[in-house]
């Protein structure tokens, strides 16, 4: 019993470690993405990469994604499609718009710099999108698209980067996962010890009883 909790603990220490170092490099490429200059947005971009695009804002076919409260008002995510020339539509995140305000009328020719975001297709916990009133609560381009009427869409998002303080109200930042992963090695390499220091009282009363 000892040594299969040996190896368990011990297993899921080294895992952990290995998850470290892996959130850190990642956590550095996205401080890398951050300070670096946007680049065009291409046909297959690297998840979480910052890009520009430009084209003509659909204002008339936006929709809303997710439910958030800031500064006491509750609001969600504008996200409108993107019309490129000699490309499908891409969906932009525009940022959150409290509930009920009005959105000023977006600029012609658009000029949007943010991040790529993957596809989030709906699970059996998220609530059912609804096309009529044009709010969803998962962000699956594709679901989205279909249902303001699009026949194509880019299979990811944009969202968009920019200042506090404007309507909507874009993502000052990327978005940086937790790293609790040392937090996680210290806990089972711990547990381990403590099995091992279990094992050695046993084993002492065992052999001078």
């Amino acid at each position: 019993m000892t040594l299969a909790m040996l190896a368990l603990t011990l297993g899921l220490g080294v895992w952990q470690v290995q998850r470290l170092h892996w959130k850190t490099a990642l956590l550095a490429d996205i401080e890398r993405g951050e300070a670096a200059a946007p680049v065009p947005l291409s046909a297959n971009p690297v998840p979480f990469s910052k890009v520009e695009v430009t084209g003509r804002m659909r204002d008339d076919l936006a929709a809303h994604y997710g439910v958030d409260v800031r500064r006491g008002a509750i609001g969600a995510q504008l996200v409108t499609p993107l019309e490129r020339p000699g490309a499908d539509p891409v969906l932009v995140d525009r940022g959150w718009v409290p509930q009920g305000a009005s959105v000023p009328p977006s600029p012609e020719p658009a000029r949007v710099v943010g991040y790529v975001r993957p596809p989030e297709p709906a699970g059996m916990f998220i609530p059912k999108g609804d096309p009529v009133t044009r709010r969803f609560y998962a962000l699956d381009p594709a679901a989205i698209g279909a249902a303001l009427g699009l026949s194509r869409v880019a299979p990811f998002t944009i969202v968009a980067l920019g200042p506090a303080g404007v309507t909507p109200e874009p993502a000052q930042a990327l978005p940086r996962p937790p790293n609790n992963h040392l937090q996680y090695a210290i806990t089972w390499f711990g547990l381990a010890a403590a099995c091992l220091g279990v094992f050695a009282v046993y084993a002492r009363k065992m052999l001078y009883p």
